[in-house]
């Protein structure tokens, strides 16, 4: 109990004075596509097979994992790793690439091979109708020109939860075979609100999603570190709280789902790991923000499965607010 109030009371200090000026996270701003004719990409001599609507457990090729049909020429997955993923996207006759992760998407792999990235991040307990309809349209759209690839980091949760509520609105699929399909991907029963997108989603008229703004980011960022340590705090306490309760929902915060909370840990360490204010101090300040994403996915990946083991999830618990601790008290301003 001590050693988690020296953390938050170090974090609010941590965070005093320090503000990166950045995009907000939905704002829109012009973005740069690259209009070189289809015909003039490379693509790989060899095409590969993609998911289908009969597969009845994701794929896994090269780079890229879990991926999943959600309709003929719309697949969701995890982030594409390195040149073999993005040759993966390509061989797969993918032309639109839909992040909904926090994450930074990696743009300049994408451009190399004639991709075109959209960058429009959701939370792990679901997501608003102005951020469905954005999806929708983004999606609608840029299935005109060609397959498209939505992913969040592990291709389970948030981005079988967007790919749903896309098929659903666009009344390509009804809301019973979108969630069909993302048990299938594997989301966990857990993500109550990321169900709930596809399984309340109703057809969208033509008109209603015309009027949507088809002008999105490329890359979404937070509004600064400070932001970032924020939400960061929320969700410690969230999880403190859930720890109490056994690594369950606690009985007087039944909005809490526990795996939404550790992913959205795991996802904000990300995210400041790669931000300019990250970029700019020691190697070391960075690794400590990676490795608390990587122990914050262990929570994650824990927590959503059954049986929970209590005492490993509270150790692994206590690793994560000691390593943020030490952080703080070196780096702290």
């Amino acid at each position: 109990m001590q050693r988690a109030t020296a953390f938050f009371t170090l974090a609010s200090m941590f965070a005093v004075g320090l503000l990166v000026s950045c995009a907000s996270q939905g704002s829109k701003r012009p973005i740069e596509i690259n209009t070189t004719p289809a015909a003039a990409f490379s693509p790989p001599a060899a095409r590969i097979d993609p998911p289908l609507m009969s597969d009845d457990a994701p794929r896994d090729y090269d780079g890229l994992h879990n991926v999943v049909a959600f309709h003929d020429g719309i697949y969701s997955g995890s982030v594409p790793e390195g040149d073999a993923g993005f040759d993966a996207l390509v061989a797969l006759g993918v032309r639109t690439v839909i992040s909904v992760d926090g994450a930074e998407p990696d743009v300049a792999r994408a451009r190399q091979r004639g991709l075109r990235y959209i960058h429009l991040p959701i939370g792990y307990n679901g997501f608003n109708d102005e951020r469905k309809l954005e999806l929708v349209r983004a999606t609608r759209d840029a299935q005109r020109i060609g397959p498209v690839y939505l992913h969040c980091h592990h291709g389970k949760h948030r981005s079988a939860g967007a790919a749903g509520a896309v098929v659903a609105s666009l009344g390509w699929r009804t809301a019973d075979e979108a969630v069909s399909r993302m048990r299938v991907s594997g989301t966990a029963p857990g993500y109550r609100g990321l169900y709930a997108v596809a399984a309340e989603a109703r057809v969208i008229p033509a008109s209603v999603i015309d009027a949507v703004s088809a002008d999105f980011p490329e890359v979404s960022r937070l509004q600064g570190f400070v932001k970032g340590m924020v939400e960061i705090d929320g969700a410690f306490e969230h999880l403190r709280d859930i720890e109490k309760a056994g690594w369950r929902t606690p009985p007087d915060h039944p909005d809490l789902v526990p795996v939404a909370e550790a992913g959205r840990l795991a996802d904000l360490f990300r995210l400041l790991a790669d931000g300019d204010y990250s970029q700019r101090k020691q190697e070391e300040f960075t690794q400590w923000m990676r490795d608390s994403a990587r122990i914050s996915s262990n929570l994650e990946v824990m927590l959503a499965e059954e049986p929970l083991e209590i005492g490993r999830l509270s150790r692994e618990f206590a690793t994560l607010t000691a390593a943020c601790k030490d952080c703080h008290v070196r780096y702290r301003d």
